[in-house]
Order: structure tokens, then C-alpha cells, then sequence
């Protein structure tokens, strides 16, 4: 029994298919036979005026007899000469009656010879008239078939990431496409019970329809909007202190490519310093309070007052690196540290308790100002980054991480987070509106990593994106992957409403643990439902099942930038070479009755295995009729009933 939702499968779209091509009008009727022609007259014209004369004479010489005999009785005559008259009359009558008699015997033979060449020719056309009746109700038969499997033909076929892929780098594409891609993604990992987290930098609600679909089903998805919900945040909470000083220094240098990691390393060495004279329990505060001393801004008596440093603690970092040391390097860098944590100092200030879920999404606000948030990004990342390093590994994509506007971040940031989630079996999604040129070193090379491009507005992405893809490449596009550009809604004007901010506080001081799961079965039927009725996307799915026409796109940088918003050109590097598809990622495909439950491949060969039917023999039942249940056949081949029993809507094709 084959299932959409399977836990070892991460479909990114839908693949648009048609196995069975349009059969067309049905064959001809044959000609129906020509009338029987009326028989033969008994002479022709011909033969009637030819045989007039013997005939003409035949009557004379009977009618001259017959004087002569009475002409005789009557004595008008002498008998003599009347016996020798009627002699005469007599071979006059012998030669022309045995004319008139070969005449006769000749027609007769031809009439004969005529009546059997009309039976011979009637029953050649009658031969001849069943034989194209055969072969029209065979004809027929087989379009009949051919009709059946195109009409119930699935034609969506869903795109699984290959096995051995780890990461999914997601390039280009707009708001709506976006949400479409992580609703598809995330929504199949829900159903089978699998954690997702979503990281959106976007700050576009790009994941607001998995949100809503999520709470249709039951979950409790937790979302922090910062930086409002900073206080209700700590992902860092029981980290190593060798741990938390790498993830602060990474959040320094966000708004900064640094080339060399000297700085990374001379701001590493500082805060590994300062909380080994704050203990292992550092606060942000009371860490920012400690740059302030060694950076000499403001006055320390304050944060002495506010209980962030004790008198002990401020002697120790006063003479941390020495009294000259603090007019040169550490100064400088302690400074720029304060001023970047800084904004972090509401981090975990308002602890909740927190109830398990299996979707978290962590956004931005977008009124909040450009570097604040990619501070922000950065530090939510980069702490991520090192709890997903220290959890245990786990089956591959049992939790899948979905990084929206990854471009804004640092490469080494990147490359931190896509090593751990390979390490640990962690399933990874980058999301890039753009491709800098970190992102083009990146992109696709870093470990087993599959590359989808959606539509790329500018002109020298879409130039990269085809030399990636490979030019001149020809891929379908469906019709309701065109129109469905015009039903989107107005992503930009969705935005993300927290669920933390009403959580219960804490009395203890501590929050509960954040990326706790919540396993649930999988249900096909109920992710068909909550899509259909929760998603924008299943709103707008046509209701009717149509057949859908296509159009051939050519793999050019002016094609990639007028993709539909939906649409994906899906590549991958396989064994047998790269592999590229036109997906589509919009999850309400899954709501249509032309949406089948297994890839294509995989569909070709459980129909190649499959025992063929004899072309040339009668069926005695119409399996389209008797048994709506049954999948198309392969291509040019007879369909035959599936020996899978349904498994909800997408186990079956509907009804003919």
C-alpha cells in the first residue's frame, strides 16, 4: 500500500505527466456495402434485336404451314404439292428453332455464369465487410482503452528529495513561491511526525500557511517574532561557556564578510575570558556589562548598582588584560562586542513555560531595523547551529530545518550550520532570494546537497542559475502552474502573530525544553483535509478535473526570470547523471483527483512488472466500469485493475 505521506521522503512539488497521450476522435465507422444490383435482364438489347430475324422467320414458316395444312384439307391445294410445301416449312422450321435453340442455351449459360460471378462478388464484399468489422470493433476496443487511461490518468506525480540528499538549496522565487515551497516541505514532515523548525529571515510570513495548517490538525506551533519576544527566548540556555563565546562572536561580525578569522578569534578569546570570570551561568546583561568595563564606556558604578557585576568581578576584568592592553586592541574590540550584544540584552529575561510542539518558527519583525535583525538572525542561527551539534543523531530528516533568507547571513555562519546538520542527520532547507557571490561558492557544493531554482528577477542570477541548470535544456510547463500566479494571495501583507507572548511565565526561572517533539501518525486524509480547508492554496485549486494543457519552456536566463511564482527547476547529481525536473510547489496540487501517491519512476516500473493484457482479445467486463479503483495502465499497453487496496484518496484513481 502506497502512502503520499512516508517518513523516509521529503517531497519538494509536484511533477507534472501524462502517460497516455490524447487517443483523439474514435476510428471510423467502415463503409457500408454498396446496394446489390438489380439481376440481369434475360437478353440484352443486343441479343434480342441479333435472334429477331430466326425468330421472324420461325413465326413465317409456322404461319405458311399451318395455310398449307389447311389450304390441303380444304382441297384449295393438291395434296402434294401441299406435303411438299410442308416439307419445305418443316427444314425451314429444323434450321431456324435449332438456331433459336443455341441462342437460348447460350443465354442461359450466360445468365448462369453472370448469377454465380454476382455470388462470388457478394460474398467477397460480405468477407470483406466482416473483416473491417473486426478490425473497427478491435480499432475501437483499443481506443476505448486508450480513452479510459487517458481520462483516468493521474497526472501529478510528487518529487521526493533523492536518497542520500541532505540539504535542499532553495534560489531565487517570491514571497508566495516561497511560502508554497516551505508549506509542500513542511507539511509532509508534520503529517509523518517529524520536527520543523523555521528560521524566517524573510520577514515576509512566508511559513503562515504551515501555521495555520498546523493548528487545523491540533498542534500547538510556538512562534517567537523578535525582537518583541526576546524575553521570552534562550536557545542558548546550557551551552558550554566555549560554546556561548563562539556563538557571541559570530553574532558580532553579522553585518561584516570577514575574510580571516584574527578578529573572530581576538573577539572569541575576549568573551571566553569575560565569562570565565562571570561563571558558566552568564547573563547577556551581565556579559555586556563586562565589555563596558573593559571598553571603559560609561560609568561602572551603575551596573555595580543594577547587580549585573560584583566589586570582585569588576577588579577582575579591570586588570583582565593588563593595564596596557586595554588602550589598544581590547578596547577596540570590546567596544564593537557592547555594541553589537547590546541589542540582546532582553534575551531570556521573561522566561515562559512552553508546551511541546513540533513546529517552531522564529521570524523577524519587519519594523525593526535591517542590522538588528540580521544580529538577531545571526545569533538565533548560530546558537541553533550548536544545539542541533550537541543533540544526538537521529534518522535523516526527523527534524528538518527550513533557513528563509539565508544570503543575509555570513559564510562561515552557513557553513557552521550545514556541517551540523550532516553530522547529525538534521534535514536542511536554504532558503536565498539572491545569489551573492558567498552564496555562489556555495551553492549545491557543500556536502550531498539538491538545487532548486525559482524565479529570479535579476538578470546575472539567472544567468548563473542557467549555467547551473545547463542552457538549451527543454522542460513542460503545466497549464495550472501558469494560473496559478493569478489566484495568489498577498503574502507580503500576511504577517506572523506570536504564541509565546501569552504563554504562562515561570517561577523557577527556567524555560522548558524548546525543540521538544511531539510525534503524531501519519494520516493522508487528514493532510488532504487540513490543506484543502486551512491553505490558501487549497482554496484556490480549480474544482473541476480538467485536463491540463502544457508549454514547452527552454532552460534561458529571460525564461528563468518569468517563471511562475510556483514553479522550480529541480536538479540534483545522481549516479546515473543530472537529473532535472520542472516542479511545481504548490501544496493544494495535493487536493486534486489527478494527483497520484507515488513518484513516476517508481510508478513506471510497478506498471512494467505488471502481466500484459492481449489487445486482440474480447474483454468480458470493462475494468474502468466495474472497478473505479483501478490505476492507468504503461504507455501503448492495456490498462489492468491495481491489486492495491485504496489508501485514501491518493491510493486510487477516481472513477471513469
Amino acid at each position: 500500500m502506497t502512502r503520499f505521506v512516508q517518513a523516509d521522503r521529503v517531497y519538494v512539488g509536484w511533477r507534472y505527466a501524462q502517460m497516455h497521450p490524447d487517443p483523439g476522435p474514435p476510428p471510423p465507422a467502415p463503409e457500408p456495402p454498396p446496394p446489390v444490383p438489380p439481376a440481369p435482364p434475360a437478353r440484352r438489347p443486343g441479343e434480342t434485336m441479333a435472334g429477331r430475324p430466326l425468330r421472324v422467320a420461325a413465326a413465317g414458316t409456322g404461319v405458311g404451314a399451318a395455310l398449307f395444312l389447311v389450304c390441303g384439307a380444304l382441297g384449295v391445294l393438291p395434296w402434294a404439292f401441299a406435303v411438299v410445301a410442308l416439307l419445305a416449312c418443316a427444314v425451314v422450321l429444323g434450321i431456324t428453332g435449332t438456331a433459336l435453340w443455341r441462342d437460348e442455351r447460350g443465354v442461359r449459360a450466360r445468365l448462369a455464369e453472370e448469377r454465380e460471378t454476382r455470388r462470388r462478388d457478394h460474398r467477397a464484399a460480405e468477407l470483406a465487410r466482416a473483416e473491417a468489422e473486426k478490425r473497427h470493433r478491435a480499432a475501437y476496443r483499443d481506443w476505448e482503452r486508450r480513452r479510459r487511461a487517458y481520462e483516468d490518468q493521474r497526472e501529478w506525480y510528487p518529487v521526493a528529495v533523492p536518497p542520500g540528499v541532505d540539504r535542499v538549496d532553495v534560489v531565487g522565487g517570491t514571497l508566495a513561491g516561497w511560502s508554497a515551497a516551505v508549506t509542500t516541505m513542511g507539511a509532509a514532515r508534520l503529517a509523518v511526525g517529524a520536527r520543523v523548525t523555521v528560521i524566517d529571515l524573510s520577514e515576509g510570513a512566508v511559513a503562515h500557511d504551515l501555521l495555520r495548517l498546523a493548528a487545523s490538525r491540533g498542534d500547538d506551533p510556538l512562534v517567537w517574532v523578535l525582537p518583541a519576544d526576546l524575553p521570552r527566548l534562550d536557545v542558548t540556555r546550557g551551552l558550554s561557556p566555549e560554546a556561548l563565546a563562539d556563538v557571541l562572536s559570530l553574532v558580532v561580525g553579522a553585518g561584516e564578510e570577514r575574510s580571516s578569522t584574527r578578529d573572530l578569534s581576538y573577539d572569541n578569546s575576549i568573551l571566553e575570558r569575560i565569562i570565565e570570570v562571570l561563571g558558566p551561568d552568564a547573563t547577556i546583561p551581565q556579559i555586556t556589562a563586562a565589555l563596558r568595563v573593559l571598553a571603559q564606556v560609561g560609568d561602572p558604578r551603575a551596573d555595580l548598582r543594577r547587580g549585573l557585576l560584583t566589586d570582585e568581578q569588576h577588579e577582575r576584568l579591570a586588570t583582565l588584560f593588563g593595564r596596557n592592553a586595554t588602550d589598544r586592541i581590547v578596547v577596540r574590540h570590546a567596544w564593537a562586542l557592547e555594541a553589537q550584544l547590546r541589542k540582546l540584552e532582553k534575551l531570556a529575561t521573561d522566561p515562559v513555560r512552553l508546551p511541546p510542539s513540533r513546529l517552531h518558527v522564529v521570524s523577524m519583525d519587519r519594523r525593526a531595523g535591517v542590522l538588528t535583525n540580521r544580529v538577531l538572525g545571526t545569533y538565533v542561527t548560530t546558537a541553533l547551529t550548536h544545539r542541533i551539534r550537541e543533540s544526538p543523531p537521529g534518522g535523516r530528516w526527523d527534524h528538518t530545518l527550513f533557513l528563509c533568507g539565508a544570503e543575509k547571513l555570513r559564510g562561515d555562519v552557513l557553513d557552521r550550520l550545514v556541517d551540523a546538520c550532516e553530522a547529525t542527520g538534521t534535514g536542511l532547507v536554504l532558503m536565498y532570494r539572491s545569489i551573492p557571490a558567498h552564496v555562489r561558492e556555495r551553492l549545491g557544493r557543500r556536502g550531498h546537497a539538491a538545487v532548486g531554482f525559482m524565479r529570479l528577477g535579476n538578470p546575472e542570477d539567472a544567468r548563473v542559475a542557467a549555467e547551473h541548470i545547463g542552457a538549451d535544456q527543454r522542460l513542460l510547463v503545466a497549464e495550472i502552474t501558469d494560473t496559478a500566479g493569478q489566484t495568489l494571495f498577498d503574502v507580503a501583507g500576511e504577517s506572523y502573530a506570536s504564541t509565546v507572548a501569552y504563554a504562562r511565565a515561570r517561577g523557577d526561572g527556567l524555560t522548558d525544553p524548546v525543540w521538544s517533539p511531539l510525534p503524531a501518525p501519519a494520516d493522508d486524509d487528514a493532510l488532504v483535509e487540513g490543506i484543502s480547508s486551512a491553505t490558501a492554496w487549497g482554496r484556490t485549486m480549480p474544482p473541476g478535473v480538467a485536463r491540463q494543457t502544457v508549454r514547452e519552456l527552454l532552460v534561458e536566463p529571460p525564461q528563468l526570470q518569468e517563471l511562475p511564482p510556483t514553479a522550480m527547476v529541480f536538479t540534483h547529481a545522481g549516479a546515473a547523471g543530472r537529473r532535472t525536473l520542472l516542479v511545481d510547489a504548490n501544496p493544494g496540487i495535493i487536493t486534486l483527483p489527478t494527483a497520484h501517491s507515488m513518484q513516476f519512476e517508481e510508478y513506471l516500473r510497478e506498471q512494467e512488472s505488471q502481466p500484459q493484457d492481449d489487445p486482440d482479445e474480447e474483454p468480458e467486463a470493462q475494468p474502468a466500469l466495474d472497478e473505479p479503483d483501478r490505476p492507468p495502465g504503461p504507455r501503448h499497453a492495456l490498462p489492468r485493475p491495481s491489486r492495491r487496496k485504496p489508501s485514501g484518496r491518493h491510493a486510487a484513481d477516481p472513477p471513469a
